[in-house]
């Protein structure tokens, strides 16, 4: 790895997060009656994308929402000249990471898919709700305007077609009900609400939430680890895995996921235990094994569409042996179009002979061939073994290079450390099918009780 790529410059990204961030800064009192900082926030947007397809359009809707006149295309037309910039952004941090990791890019070649459109009627609800949350501003959220979600978004969970537009409304709608009214905040998540703003009125538009068409693989899974991601409604599971074509094709990156909904109260190993029953994946994982693939749906991103029917289990597989063999030449995946954005940035990568440092219990870094990386210790969960003492004295680590504040980070997915003079690897996904772990088997215990209490209650509700 070229680590030393990660400290240079990136021409132009930072001309281009002052451009979102003055129109973000602009949503904060909401664009109903524009003053003259939100109407200076509006046209830095517009002059960023001068010179774009996108020009004229933006500067029509930078005038119009100045004036106090603007319509939902206008709206959409703003939320797309933030996302494409995000999508710039996305791009040049996404070619300095080739550079570093020296890996090839896979070519996008899939067609969109065609389908079913869902009910314009819904969409044009959700729209219009987003349309009247950027009037009001988040300073101006109250629980009669986040309320109005409600009705759309359960109109949307009827329609399966519809299901991630629902669960991306529901979920920042709760987040908005929880800090009403906005008057009183004294801090406000600006970038991540206006990236779910954004996000989620592009997603109200024909076809934006179509994906590429599917094709199959067939051939050899070789896990690398389990990133886990967790909301007080939602859970997903992220395995990271080089898939080795039968047909002798070159390796290449994928990923499969699975997700579950779960009560607030269901944390750390209790996880494991509403994943669990839905992908025989992670028992793979725990268990250091490869998978066979016969015929599995992937998508042009390279997102395995999980169906247990055609997997089955294979040979051991350590995920650092596989990294130290496969993982140079594997090819990276693309980026869908609406999905081009730095916080989606989760590439794997391998790191040795670094020197880790840790002071008072404090954050982690490793310094590689005399530069310093972050390391991003919070996003390692608590449904595992790995902890930052054992990143700390860690002399290999496989983990997911990501930017966040402005920085590359990386983010362990397992480390491999010395233990009585033998080398050991601690993953983080290793209580993901169960463990026979002391400290695995407690939490497990426990998780299991609590989960056990929450069905028994479900099941009273349920027949009452």
């Amino acid at each position: 790895m070229r680590t030393d790529l990660l400290d240079d410059p990136v021409d132009g990204l930072d001309e281009a997060l002052a451009a979102v961030d003055a129109f973000d800064d602009a949503l904060v009192a909401g664009l109903l009656r524009p003053q003259p900082a939100q109407t200076d926030g509006l046209a830095a947007l517009a002059d960023a994308l001068a010179g774009t397809p996108l020009a004229s359009l933006v500067a029509e809707a930078a005038d119009k929402t100045a004036a106090g006149a603007a319509g939902e295309d206008h709206f959409v037309a703003l939320a797309a000249a933030r996302t494409a910039l995000m999508g710039s952004v996305h791009d040049a941090l996404t070619a300095r990471v080739a550079d570093v990791t020296g890996r090839p890019a896979a070519e996008d070649t899939a067609p969109p898919a065609g389908g079913e459109e869902p009910a314009a009627n819904v969409l044009a609800g959700a729209r219009a709700w987003l349309c009247d949350l950027a009037r009001a501003g988040w300073q101006g959220l109250d629980h009669e305007l986040v309320g109005g979600a409600a009705p759309v978004v359960s109109a949307m969970l009827r329609d399966p077609v519809l299901r991630r537009q629902a669960t991306l409304l529901d979920g920042f709608s709760a987040e908005l009900a929880a800090s009403c009214p906005g008057a009183t905040l004294e801090r406000i998540p600006v970038r991540r609400w206006a990236d779910l703003w954004s996000r989620a009125l592009l997603l109200t538009l024909p076809g934006a939430a179509r994906t590429s068409d599917r094709s199959t693989a067939t051939g050899r899974l070789l896990p690398l680890g389990v990133d886990v991601q967790e909301h007080a409604t939602a859970v997903q599971a992220q395995v990271h895995a080089v898939f080795e074509p039968a047909d002798g094709a070159p390796p290449r990156l994928v990923r499969a996921a699975v997700s579950a909904p779960k009560p607030d109260t269901v944390v750390g190993a209790g996880l494991w235990q509403l994943l669990r029953p839905r992908m025989s994946l992670l028992t793979a994982v725990s268990e250091g094994r490869a998978v066979e693939l016969d015929a599995m749906p992937v998508t042009a991103e390279g997102d395995l569409v999980w169906d247990d029917e055609h997997a089955r289990p294979g040979e051991p597989a350590d995920p650092f042996a596989t990294a130290r063999v496969a993982l140079a030449a594997a090819t990276d995946p693309v980026t869908a179009p609406l999905d081009r954005h730095p916080a989606r940035i989760a590439v794997p990568v391998l790191l040795e002979g670094y020197a880790a440092e840790r002071e008072d219990d404090g954050p982690v870094t490793f310094t590689v061939a005399g530069r310093r990386l972050a390391v991003d210790t919070d996003r390692v969960p608590a449904a595992g073994p790995l902890t930052p003492e054992a990143i700390a004295a860690s002399g290999a680590c496989l983990g997911l290079l990501r930017w966040d504040a402005g920085r590359f980070l990386l983010q362990p997915l397992a480390v491999e450390t010395t233990v009585r003079k033998k080398t050991v690897a601690v993953h983080a996904g290793a209580w993901a099918g169960g463990t026979a772990d002391k400290a695995g088997a407690r939490a497990e215990k426990a998780a299991t009780d609590a989960v056990a209490v929450l069905r028994e209650r479900a099941g009273r509700l349920l027949r009452s």
